[in-house]
């Protein structure tokens, strides 16, 4: 059973995008990239050799990314988080912020797709003072200028993509 309180919730349809995507950075991706660097070594001098060092540089990223990828699947929830007014990753929620209403999916950018919404890191100052609390509470964070900002949770939804 995954731990829910640390899980990354994702839509079926958000999963099956990043799983994809792995499949193919871990296959077709890591030989693209390895034909062509073995192509530029080929080519003779590494030290000049602008595209060696172009595909190796390529080569990093995509093994971050494939890193990054493998780390968001670990511990994934799929599904909707419970809609128990509660403030969690995968939510929508609609606060006051300073005075102004803000609606935005708290969670990642791999969770809105293609959706046209504004998203919050559970981990951003915003995402961790509201993180965890319920409709109605009254809480602040402190923005990089060293204001405090004032938030008033109004709604919070699960996402449904």
């Amino acid at each position: 059973m995954t731990d829910t309180t640390a899980a990354t919730w994702l839509t079926q349809e958000a999963y099956d995008r990043l799983k994809a995507e792995l499949a193919r950075l871990e296959g077709e991706g890591r030989a693209e990239i390895t034909s062509r660097i073995a192509a530029a070594r080929d080519e003779g001098d590494l030290k000049e050799n602008g595209g060696y060092h172009a595909a190796r540089e390529e080569q990093a990223k995509q093994e971050a990314r494939i890193r990054e990828l493998q780390a968001k699947l670990r511990n994934v929830q799929i599904g909707t988080p419970p809609d128990d007014g509660v403030v969690e990753p995968g939510m929508v929620v609609t606060a006051e912020v300073a005075g102004d209403e803000m609606v935005f999916l708290l969670g990642s950018r791999e969770i809105a797709g293609s959706a046209d919404i504004e998203v919050f890191s559970p981990t951003s100052p915003l995402g961790a003072a509201i993180n965890g609390g319920k409709v109605g509470d009254a809480v602040s964070y402190t923005a990089p200028n060293g204001r405090q900002i004032p938030v008033v949770v109004r709604a919070a939804t699960p996402f449904l993509g």
